[in-house]
């Protein structure tokens, strides 16, 4: 799996015209799969996001996790993280899961990510048109690939 986080002081999904989810300053988090993900890809990349140290500390250090400042996540599924752009111009998307595959995965990350963060994760919903919009803190944005852990 895939994973774009970007810090953030706020942001939200609204789709159809309507606030599907929201939060204040914490973590946007952008997700793909691949049909080969595992459940301890899943564990891997919750745990990794909730206790990144990428939030500001009292000397101003990136020293603090998302749990450490109180911060909220919000998840939105993005099968374009795996965008194959070797040849021509247009993306292939070969290597992303099919949503058949996705959707039961994207569930279950969701589920994850609620129980390491020891709350309510706000989420998009697969599939839909989402207009995603964020005031971006720094700014930070990290990728993380739970098949190449660096």
């Amino acid at each position: 799996m895939r994973v774009v986080l970007q810090r953030v002081t706020q942001a939200s999904v609204t789709i159809e015209g309507n606030v599907n989810g929201q939060i204040g300053q914490g973590l946007l988090v952008l997700a793909g799969f691949t049909p080969t993900d595992t459940p301890e890809d899943l564990a891997w990349t919750a745990r990794k996001i909730v206790q990144l140290r990428i939030f500001n500390d009292a000397e101003d250090k990136m020293n603090q996790s998302v749990q450490d400042v109180q911060g909220g996540l919000l998840l939105i599924s993005q099968f374009t993280l795996y965008a194959n752009t070797k040849k021509g111009n247009r993306p292939s998307y070969i290597n992303a899961a099919p949503p058949a595959v996705a959707i039961p995965l994207y569930g279950q990350f969701h589920q994850t990510l609620e129980k390491e963060l020891g709350k309510p994760v706000p989420t998009g919903i697969f599939g839909a048109d989402m207009k995603v919009s964020l005031l971006n803190d720094g700014p930070v944005t990290i990728t993380i690939d739970s098949q190449n852990r660096e």
